[in-house]
Formats: structure tokens, C-alpha cells, sequence
């Protein structure tokens, strides 16, 4: 307990949950700071709930009760944002006018799984690294093309902090905690939830393609990580191939008997999949979404979404 008396003043944490938050990212932002005032047997960590309402409805049953308003002021040394569902979807002036004051009057504001797209909303993550879920970053991409999004467990950029959600918080709380207090304590924090692994700020937020894909075979993990990073600019069969180190006959080969499909078919399906997700959580008009797919007009995009999910996705949309 020694190393938290070198830095044990309070440190005061405001916490914004959006409608719709996620549970997980919830506990996992703020257990890790409640465990460390038990662990410490002092409040490290003064933790205090803001909303527009009296509560804030979770994506559960789960309701949070708030201790203030949004757009009151106090002194906060760090302030989380927390949400979940479709984050592109909140619009809320006063709460993004809110955020801007905050951050001016030198608070730390931090954006925990879809909460980094309400920072960028309110224009808080220009020139800053960042992260968020990776179901949302596709979507905040379209909607602002030069946000510097990485796909990291969590981004910490000068006073700016955002995580990708889930489990990812507690890693980055528990690095809070430790620069804050020292790794002794940071580690039995982790002990605490029997979280005793911390994983890096750039750790993925996926698992590997090997897992995802139930395969090792070269070839196919390199074509498709070629076709992930070429959504937008489609690559041939032939290119593919040549990133793969093999013949485009060998590859579809390999696709067949590994994946069940051929190559450019699983290549389409993986682009459909994106355009689905931009669908269901951006405002992007359907022929932006058909050209940042790889599609090259609405019609074709249109007959291959059909096809792919039994819907238009004009339909999807509605």
C-alpha cells in the first residue's frame, strides 16, 4: 500500500452513460475504480453520474440514477463517456456543446465503446488518435473520413481517452490506476476480478484471423487480410493471388476447401457484410455506402444486397 500514498489525492471521475449503454463497458469503466477505494480503504476515486434525466435506461434492465444534470460544471479530473447500440444515431446539442465546455475547462474526456463517436460528433478527436468498437468503425469513418482511428483495445492521446468496449475498459482502467498508483496496486486491482493478464493499449480488439477463420493456411490469411484493408477499392482475383504467394486456380482451391466458397464470392459477402453494418448504424445515403463497398452503382449494389440478405436494403433501412 505504500506506493499509493506517494499519489493519493482524490481523483474525481465523472461518468456520461448515453441510452442504450452497454452493461459490460459500464462495469468494466467503473468497478475497477470502485475496487480500488475498497482495496485502499480510502476513496481514491470519487465517482459521480451525469444524464439529461433522473436515469439512464441501459441496454438491459439495468438503470443508473444521475447525481447531475448535463451541462452542470464541477471540477472532474476525468470524464467517460459510455455508449452502446448506434451511437450515430445520438444528436444531442446541449450534451455535445456540454462535452466541448468541459474538455476547455481542462477535464480529460474519455469515449468507452460506441462513446468515441459521440466525442467525434461534439468534434472532440480531431488530430488525436483514437479507437472504438470496431462495430462502429466503419461507420465513423464514413462519417468523418479524417479521424485517425486505430483498431487498439484503447488510445490514449494527451487528454483524450477512448476504448473499444467490452472487456477492453478494465485494461485500460487498471493502466489508469497503475500510472496513477503504481503497478503493485494497479495488479491487485486486477486480482480483485480475477483480471490478472493485462493487455496492452494496441492489443486487437478481435481475435486473429486464424481463430475467425478456423484456419492456418497462409495463403487465405493474406488474402483476406488484403480484401479487409480493400473494401472501398475492390483488388481482382489475380491480385489477390499475387499477395497470396499462389495461382488464382490454387487460391480459389484453397477458399473452396478451407471456407466453403470461392474466393471472390467470400470477397463479396465480406464487402455486403460491411455495407449492412454502415446501413444499420450510419446516416450515409445508400449510394455512398454502395461506392464505399466496392459497388459501382446503386442497381448493382441493391441486386447483390438482395440476393445476399433476402432484403433491398432500402427495406433494411426502413
Amino acid at each position: 500500500m505504500d506506493e499509493i500514498g506517494a499519489n493519493s489525492s482524490q481523483t474525481r471521475v465523472g461518468i456520461l452513460a448515453i441510452p442504450g449503454f452497454a452493461l459490460m463497458s459500464y462495469a468494466c469503466t467503473v468497478e475497477p475504480l470502485r475496487a480500488a477505494n475498497l482495496i485502499s480503504g480510502q476513496i481514491l476515486y470519487d465517482i459521480c453520474h451525469f444524464a439529461s434525466a433522473e436515469t439512464t435506461q441501459s441496454s438491459g434492465a439495468a438503470m443508473v440514477a444521475a447525481d447531475h444534470n448535463v451541462g452542470s460544471l464541477p471540477k472532474l479530473d476525468y470524464l467517460f463517456v459510455i455508449a452502446g447500440g448506434n451511437p450515430m444515431a445520438f444528436d444531442d446539442a446541449p450534451t455535445f456543446a456540454w462535452l466541448r465546455k468541459m474538455a476547455a475547462r481542462g477535464t480529460q474526456i474519455a469515449g468507452v465503446s460506441g462513446g468515441p463517436v459521440i466525442l467525434a460528433k461534439a468534434g472532440l478527436l480531431s488530430d488525436r488518435r483514437m479507437t472504438v468498437h470496431w462495430e462502429h468503425a466503419a461507420a465513423l469513418a464514413e462519417f468523418d473520413p479524417t479521424l485517425l482511428i486505430e483498431r487498439s483495445l484503447f488510445v490514449i492521446d494527451r487528454e483524450r481517452l477512448t476504448c473499444g468496449g467490452g472487456t477492453a475498459p478494465m485494461d485500460m482502467m487498471i493502466a489508469l490506476i497503475a500510472a496513477r498508483h503504481g503497478g503493485v496496486f494497479a495488479h491487485m486491482v486486477g486480482d480483485w476480478f480475477l483480471h490478472t493478464d493485462f493487455r496492452p493499449s494496441g492489443g486487437p480488439q478481435r481475435s486473429g484471423l486464424t481463430d475467425r477463420l478456423g484456419t492456418t493456411s497462409a495463403p487465405i490469411l493474406s488474402a483476406v487480410t488484403a480484401m479487409e484493408t480493400h473494401v472501398a477499392d475492390p483488388l481482382s482475383l489475380d491480385q489477390l493471388a499475387q499477395i497470396a504467394g499462389t495461382s488464382p486456380r490454387q487460391l480459389n482451391r484453397l477458399f473452396r476447401e478451407k471456407l466453403g466458397d470461392s474466393t471472390m464470392s467470400y470477397y463479396r459477402t465480406l464487402r455486403l457484410d460491411t455495407a449492412r453494418q454502415l446501413i444499420s448504424h450510419s446516416p450515409l445515403p445508400l449510394t455512398e455506402i454502395a461506392l464505399a463497398t466496392g459497388f459501382a452503382g446503386s442497381a448493382h449494389f441493391s441486386s447483390a444486397y438482395d440476393r445476399q440478405f433476402g432484403v433491398p436494403p432500402s427495406k433494411h433501412r426502413r
